[in-house]
């Protein structure tokens, strides 16, 4: 009985790294994956908002791209709110306002490879009547 305990010194150690290794990149990857959805979700949310502000009368198109500027860096950081447009576009047979954000994400948020995405946020342009 005592070989046997004896045997099994260090065992713990040895299955502590083993799980290690394979956990390890799963929680990394899933925290990457969070972290894209969470800066993707912004931005959307951001563009959105700007174009209701460039879509409102009394308002330009340059009003809701400070405003989609202003909450992104506000929320996520100034560097993703380097690359946005705008411009007239029709929906539906009706003048609306599209503001755009095109932004990479690093592997987490620490540089290397990164995600890039585009997306748009679009508001029709309220009747001045």
């Amino acid at each position: 009985m005592g070989r046997r305990r004896h045997d099994q010194r260090g065992s713990a150690l040895v299955d502590f790294t083993l799980v290690t290794v394979v956990l390890l990149p799963v929680v990394l990857g899933i925290l990457q994956v969070a972290l894209v959805l969470h800066v993707r979700t912004t931005l959307a949310a951001a563009a959105s908002e700007g174009a209701r502000l460039a879509a409102t009368s009394g308002s330009s198109p340059g009003d809701g791209v400070a405003r989609t500027r202003e909450q992104i860096a506000e929320s996520v950081g100034g560097r993703y709110a380097e690359d946005v447009d705008v411009r007239r576009v029709t929906v539906a047979g009706a003048p609306a306002v599209e503001i755009s954000v095109h932004a990479k994400v690093p592997a987490l948020g620490l540089g290397g490879p990164a995600v890039e995405f585009t997306v748009f946020g679009r508001a029709v342009v309220e009747d001045p009547r």
